[in-house]
């Protein structure tokens, strides 16, 4: 199980570097976005892979760590937030410019 999760975090991880270094800025913010979410995913995975472990010490014998999902709940957040300033500022640009290029030549 751990090695088909660290190759979609490659997987994803590959995605988004290719978005960013597009010319477009619409790439670029779902780039951004994509790797955004391939560090949650291994953020998550940092407290271990456990299937029915509780979050509540004494529950059971295996439990899962509640600080990864803590810092990937505070991640998704502010990733969102960035994602939308990000879309805004491509929708500014692209209306001031008039193109959605990155360097903002008319190609």
């Amino acid at each position: 199980m751990e090695t088909i999760y660290a190759i979609c975090v490659g997987i994803m991880t590959a995605g988004g570097v290719f978005l960013v270094l597009r010319g477009y800025t619409f790439a670029v913010v779902l780039g951004l976005t994509l790797l955004s979410y391939a560090v949650n995913l291994f953020l998550f995975a940092s407290g271990r892979l456990v299937v029915n472990g509780a979050a509540i010490l004494g529950e059971s014998e295996v439990y899962a760590d509640p600080l990864p999902q803590a810092l990937v709940l505070t991640a998704i957040v502010i990733g969102f937030a960035m994602t939308a300033f990000a879309l805004i500022l491509a929708l500014r640009a692209r209306a001031d410019l008039g193109n959605d290029q990155v360097d903002g030549d008319n190609d």
